[in-house]
């Protein structure tokens, strides 16, 4: 598993590369297409160092200090020793949406946020279960690529924002005599605002969602029981509906539960439908009660 995510992380980053250049040529021609690439580059090694931090700060994650969530730091630390990895950074969300989601580039570079409504939702085993299946995650080593998906999604709808803003510009400035000039930037423009976004939800959808189902199993293990995340996701899913969560696109598929419902959120769903995962999980529980 880590080879082959290792591998799509390769794949990620060389069409991130490829994405890049195709829009600087066609916003600034050749000498676009150069400074595409070296911006690639540097986008390329900031994605693999600093993507989970990117990550972190696109949610508006907070660290807490043992002193601060007791609690939440002890259920962390039991639950990784069964794991069997390093004790991951702690992080909060301020929102009433109970969610959570795990980064980090490797094991011992881990973290895991949670909301603040997450608390209020669920029941100690529930929540247990819900950080089970982000250390799953760390384990298997999905968050490297996850995060550098979110860094990626975000940095090509700020290049779309860029694309608009300068078609609208440049529609103010122009002249009569540069009509041509202004309609093929204005035609670049929207190419960039229609494909920009779209891009980035591939770039999203090109992470597997059997990733989801293989950490609901790993978390069910190292929990030592199905039930509790069974019952953590059904809740979290019905709270989804009620609760809108305000995230950013690009780091939708970070969470355990989709945040974003309705609209492009369920065209461009990057998770499993809770309802399969919740089954396996129950008809996992009842082939072996006695999962650890």
């Amino acid at each position: 598993m880590q080879m082959w995510n290792t591998f799509k992380t390769g794949i990620l980053l060389a069409g991130l590369t490829g994405l890049f250049v195709v829009i600087g040529g066609l916003l600034g021609g050749q000498f676009g297409m150069i400074i595409a690439l070296v911006f690639a580059v540097a986008m390329n090694m900031g994605a693999w160092w600093f993507s989970d931090k990117l990550a972190l700060k696109m949610s508006g994650a907070r660290e807490v200090t043992p002193e601060e969530a007791p609690e939440l730091h002890d259920m962390v630390a039991m639950l990784s020793i069964r794991a069997e990895i390093p004790k991951p950074r702690v992080y909060m969300i301020e929102t009433d949406t109970p969610n959570a989601f795990a980064t980090g580039r490797d094991p011992a570079h881990g973290a895991v946020a949670v909301t603040t409504g997450i608390e209020r939702l669920l029941t100690r085993d529930e929540l247990a279960g819900v950080i089970a299946h982000e250390l799953a995650h760390i384990k298997h080593r999905d968050t490297l690529i996850s995060s550098i998906a979110a860094s990626i999604a975000g940095a090509v709808t700020m290049i779309a924002d860029m694309a608009m803003w300068s078609m609208i510009f440049s529609s103010f400035s122009s002249d009569d005599g540069e009509e041509s000039g202004g309609l093929a930037e204005m035609f670049s423009g929207v190419l960039m605002m229609v494909l920009a976004p779209i891009a980035a939800m591939i770039i999203q959808m090109a992470i597997s969602r059997s990733r989801e189902y293989l950490a609901d199993e790993g978390g069910a293990n190292i929990l030592g029981d199905a039930l509790p995340l069974a019952s953590a996701l059904e809740k979290l899913e019905w709270a989804a509906g009620r609760v809108p969560m305000q995230a950013s696109p690009a780091t939708s598929h970070l969470y355990i539960i989709n945040p974003i419902v309705g609209g492009l959120g369920n065209l461009f769903r990057t998770h499993p439908q809770t309802e399969e995962r919740i089954a396996r999980l129950r008809a996992m529980a009842s082939r072996n009660p006695m999962i650890a």
